[in-house]
């Protein structure tokens, strides 16, 4: 539920202003919190924050929050992506844009880095070719995706230009050839495989392997993406030892290569809690560092008791809110770390053994031993961190769907997760583990997951089938 929707209903239940300013805090991100303290002190003569103490002081403490799991950026359909093949480009892009050589790194800018666009302008600028190259190249740059494909069809972007202009198809698929050959190779690329063969076309021609990748990617993508080697070799007249050489070469290339110009916007973690291990089990406490400290600020407080007219009524009402506020801020944090150490107490082995002795937890079993209501538990747990020595996790992470097994007893699904990644891991890379053979395992250390709950987990993790994890 949306914070001002909550605001809303609790109004409408008329609950007092305390009240509604506690669930309200309580639903706040710690970054959020002190951004809201900050607001507050401002409007309120009768706050000030402890000498010593302010609200950015908390980078020793800020991880930058990457993409959570299962979250994943819009493709366009217009553009064949890496995804269309099921590539495996784990091995990294060690061909991107600042590996080829010295000539093509990106420059070092203490300021705002640049953007894709910017530096593809950046380097038009500084060519040889005519203005009005220059100025019909830029328009192409204008149509590329963040990922550094064009979208937008030749003939289609022609019939959008003003006829007086004078630009023919000839005059876009000349300044076209131009950005394909600006840095980073693979720009300009209307979809995977053309990216991919500019960023083999870049590469020195001694390159061993060269004409055979060229040869795959130009005619037998779709092949490689299947897995099917035997095909391959046979294409290719090539051994197992040329062709893994021949993969890696292919997979070692950048699919987005505009992708390291998004400079999306950084979300920072700041960690409510800290577990760490005292007499042999886990603790939580809060961090200290993270608490906003906040004072009654007695300059105006003892104006106040001086003096007693209408006029002082204003700060009054500000005295009050003052100490609702700090009483609130209070309420909030032993909220936190009372659900955290119940988090805590139940899930030890999950500090000591990790993921994959995570016990199955719902919201009701914490929320019922600590008398609290099911949407406290869930407001706390949302956007509120612990950091752990298994990094830092919200604590809604500990909570989740469950599997019964055939003991009577039951099994976590961030567990189960984990087991089918251990035993992905361990597999025979050359007969790789099918999903129905994985819930056999399963079924044999007595819990019970149908084939289809395997392929959703499986997928959740963003590990391919069986047939994708084939190597030779």
């Amino acid at each position: 539920m949306k914070p001002s929707l909550q605001l809303k209903l609790s109004q409408q239940l008329n609950l007092t202003p305390q009240l509604q300013q506690s669930i309200r805090l309580l639903q706040l991100s710690t970054l959020e919190l002190n951004q809201e303290i900050e607001r507050i002190i401002q409007e309120n003569p009768l706050l000030e924050l402890n000498e010593g103490w302010n609200a950015k002081s908390f980078d020793s403490d800020e991880t930058k929050n990457e993409s959570q799991p299962g979250t994943a950026t819009d493709e366009k359909q217009t553009v064949q992506t890496d995804q269309d093949y099921n590539l495996d480009w784990s091995e990294g892009s060690s061909y991107s844009s600042n590996t080829y050589n010295e000539e093509h790194e990106l420059p070092q800018i203490a300021a705002e880095p640049l953007s894709l666009r910017e530096y593809l302008n950046q380097q038009i600028s500084l060519s040889q070719v005519s203005e009005r190259e220059k100025k019909i190249t830029s328009l192409l740059i204008d149509s590329l995706d963040d990922d550094g494909y064009l979208i937008q069809d030749l003939n289609e972007l022609l019939e959008m230009l003003p006829t007086e202009l004078g630009i023919n198809i000839d005059d876009l698929n000349q300044a076209l050839t131009y950005l394909q050959h600006l840095d980073p190779p693979g720009v300009g690329a209307r979809n995977l495989q053309e990216c991919l063969l500019l960023q083999l076309q870049n590469l020195p021609k001694n390159t061993p392997h060269l004409s055979q990748a060229l040869e795959i990617v130009a005619q037998y993508l779709d092949v490689l993406a299947s897995h099917d080697f035997a095909l391959i070799k046979r294409l290719l007249k090539c051994d197992d030892q040329s062709l893994r050489a021949i993969q890696k070469l292919i997979t070692n290339l950048n699919p987005k290569p505009g992708s390291d110009f998004n400079n999306a916007d950084i979300r920072y973690i700041i960690p409510d809690i800290i577990v760490s291990k005292v007499n042999g089990a886990w603790v939580a406490t809060l961090n200290m560092d993270a608490l906003p400290r906040l004072n009654i600020n007695h300059f105006y407080a003892n104006i106040l008791k001086q003096k007693h007219e209408e006029s002082s009524q204003g700060l009054s009402a500000q005295l009050t809110e003052a100490k609702w506020l700090i009483k609130n801020l209070q309420q909030r944090s032993s909220t936190i770390l009372n659900v955290s150490n119940a988090i805590v107490e139940r899930q030890q082995q999950f500090f000591e053994h990790g993921e994959i002795a995570m016990r199955p937890l719902v919201l009701r079993e914490i929320a019922e031993s600590l008398g609290l209501h099911e949407s406290t538990v869930s407001r706390v747990t949302t956007q509120k961190f612990m950091r752990t020595p298994r990094g830092i996790l919200e604590l809604k992470y500990f909570f989740g769907s469950h599997v019964a097994t055939d003991t009577g007893g039951a099994c976590s699904a961030t567990a189960i997760r984990a087991l089918i990644k251990q035993l992905i891991q361990k597999e025979n890379a050359k007969k790789p583990l099918s999903d129905n053979k994985i819930a056999n395992i399963l079924e044999e250390q007595g819990i019970v997951v149908a084939r289809r709950t395997i392929a959703k987990y499986r997928e959740s993790m963003h590990i391919p089938p069986a047939n994708l994890r084939k190597t030779f």
